[in-house]
């Protein structure tokens, strides 16, 4: 196994609407899907966004698409009206997801975006 993180084998939307940020991951390949269906869970997004203390955290899967929708509840200070924080919503959040540590088996390791990867 070796760790990753989520943006080399997922990418990311987000936006937000009052305090609600909406998170989409989609994996690059489908050869992904079953390793964040596995790995990016509520358990795991609520350990990763517990500083910014969430009332709720929802996922929702979309295998057909390979994607999976998060709606993360009371995570922007109120929204951007209320907030003094503007770093705080919108794509700012997708990023940190992004960076989630993810195990892949290293028989996947060529099937990777980025870093020095040709793909």
């Amino acid at each position: 196994m070796i760790t990753v993180p989520l943006y080399r084998i997922a990418h990311g939307r987000t936006g937000d609407k009052g305090d609600r940020s909406n998170i989409s991951i989609i994996a690059w390949r489908p050869e992904f899907w079953d390793v964040l269906v596995e790995q990016v869970t509520e358990a795991a997004v609520t350990h990763l966004f517990d500083y910014r203390s969430p009332t709720r955290i929802r996922r929702y899967l979309l295998p057909q698409l390979h994607a999976m929708n998060l709606v993360l509840d009371g995570v922007l200070d109120g929204g951007v009206n209320s907030s003094l924080n503007l770093d705080t919503h919108g794509k700012n959040l997708s990023y940190l997801l992004l960076d989630l540590p993810i195990c892949i088996p290293e028989s996947m390791a060529s099937l990777l975006i980025g870093e020095n990867d040709p793909n």
